[in-house]
């Protein structure tokens, strides 16, 4: 999900992709843990992901 798409979605979207991500990000680390996912460059892009929609919640909060 890059910056265009991330601008595009409602504030309540944002939020609830918010949480659905970091409950995702939650079981891929555990599944790492316990045996190693086939690409863990995954891990990264969702923990950047979560960031840039905490980034853009933030940018909206302020201009309101």
């Amino acid at each position: 999900m890059n910056q265009q798409e991330i601008t595009k979605i409602s504030v309540e979207d944002v939020k609830k992709k918010i949480a659905d991500l970091s409950e995702q990000l939650t079981k891929m680390k555990l599944t790492h843990r316990v045996a190693p996912i086939e690409n863990p460059i995954q891990i990264r892009k969702v923990r950047k992901t979560i960031a840039r929609l905490q980034t853009e919640l933030t940018k909206r909060e302020t201009q309101a």
